[in-house]
């Protein structure tokens, strides 16, 4: 064979390659858009369904889009990371109400969005309260109290508190600012970090990029808890 003839050979087999590729991608179910089970339609979805602004300025589009749709309609991150239930919804937009208080359009409050807040009480009388923390970004454009993806990581592998604000109190006492043996004060109480360990990193780096992108919200968790999210 002459190498002109060769190197014709070597171009059309890629060619012919790259085309198969392209099919492949465009029938796959990560591919296709107007595959109701694929990822796009997921991402697609994900873009459909966020309540707030987002800023894709920097950010991997499709771990955003997925992010959204991991929080927003996989699970139920704002029942929680809200103030609580009355502020979670915006005014006419409660599904929960009947009408005419609910309008009959579902709509979430951007302004409570992910701020934290919620204070679901003590584990057991006069200990310290457990209240959601704020997963909006702060003004370096981190999520979750400015940690790091390494650190989102870990918290939801292990549930680790790295804010420390509820130790096991000491013996068998009870005090406003700990939780009661046997409970583990180094973990989140209450949040459910135990099935999202089961979650694979890209999922997880789905939600951490998409806390990123929403917009921050300086919430002041009074109390027995002083946590803030300064946004400048």
């Amino acid at each position: 064979m002459s190498v002109n003839r060769y190197y014709k050979t070597v171009v059309a087999a890629s060619a012919s390659a790259a085309v198969v590729l392209v099919a492949l991608a465009i029938s796959s179910p990560q591919g296709r858009a107007d595959d109701p089970n694929s990822d796009e339609a997921k991402i697609q979805q994900g873009f459909a369904i966020a309540p707030v602004p987002l800023n894709l300025s920097g950010r991997n589009r499709a771990l955003v889009g997925m992010g959204s749709y991991l929080v927003n309609a996989v699970g139920d991150c704002n029942g929680c990371h809200s103030q609580g239930p009355a502020t979670a919804f915006a005014t006419g937009g409660n599904p929960y109400l009947l009408p005419p208080v609910f309008s009959g359009k579902k709509k979430v409050n951007p302004a409570t969005y992910l701020g934290g807040g919620n204070d679901f009480g003590p584990l057991i009388p006069d200990s310290a309260h457990i209240v959601s923390r704020n997963l909006t970004p702060d003004k370096n454009g981190r999520p979750e109290g400015g940690n790091s993806f390494s650190q989102f990581l870990q918290i939801l592998r292990t549930g680790v508190d790295m804010d420390q604000l509820h130790p096991t109190c000491h013996g068998n006492t009870v005090g406003p600012n700990c939780v009661p043996f046997p409970f583990n004060g180094a973990l989140l109480q209450i949040m459910p970090w135990p099935n999202f360990q089961n979650m694979t990193d890209n999922d997880i780096r789905a939600i951490y990029e998409y806390l990123s992108a929403i917009p921050c919200i300086d919430t002041v968790i009074t109390g027995e808890l002083q946590l803030r999210n300064t946004c400048k």
